[in-house]
C-alpha cells in the first residue's frame, strides 16, 4: 500500500492513493488553512469508521443476514497537548435489515473490533474504544 501527499497551497494538501484516487485535506484557519477540505485527523477517523463498517457489512452478509443499510457514527476525543492523539472513540452503529438477529450484529461488531479492523485496533493502542449499536427493522 502506498500514498503520496503533495502540498497544494497554503495549508492544503492532496493525497494520491496507491489505487489512483485523490483526496484533499486542509488545515484549520487558525493554522493557516482555508477550511476547504477535511483535516488529516478527520480523515483518520473517517477511514477507521469505513474500515469497521466494511467488516460489519461483510460479516453480516456472510452470516446470511438480510442487511439493507449500515451507518457508523464515530465520536472521538483527543489529547489536550501534542501529540493530540485520540484518547476516546465511540463507534455507534445503526444496522438496518429484515429480521436481523441482534446477537449476530453484536458478534459482527465484536469481530471487527477485535480481529479484522486494522485501523481501529491500531487506534486502540492510544484510545479507549467503545461500541454501541441499534438494529432497525426495514
Amino acid at each position: 500500500m502506498e500514498c503520496t501527499i503533495r502540498w497544494h497551497d497554503g495549508m492544503s494538501f492532496i493525497a494520491e492513493t496507491g489505487s489512483g484516487h485523490l483526496v484533499a485535506m486542509d488545515g484549520a484557519p487558525e493554522a493557516g488553512g482555508r477550511n476547504l477540505a477535511p483535516r488529516p485527523m478527520e480523515m483518520v477517523l473517517a477511514g477507521t469508521g469505513a474500515c469497521t463498517a466494511f467488516d460489519v457489512v461483510l460479516i453480516l452478509k456472510r452470516s446470511r443476514q438480510d442487511i439493507t443499510d449500515c451507518e457508523a457514527r464515530l465520536i472521538a476525543e483527543r489529547a489536550e497537548s501534542d501529540p493530540k492523539v485520540f484518547t476516546k472513540i465511540n463507534f455507534h452503529f445503526v444496522v438496518t435489515g429484515r429480521g436481523l438477529k441482534p446477537e449476530t450484529v453484536e458478534r459482527a461488531i465484536k469481530l471487527s473490533a477485535e480481529k479484522y479492523c486494522s485501523a481501529s485496533i491500531m487506534l486502540g493502542k492510544t484510545a479507549e474504544i467503545t461500541h454501541t449499536w441499534e438494529v432497525v427493522e426495514g
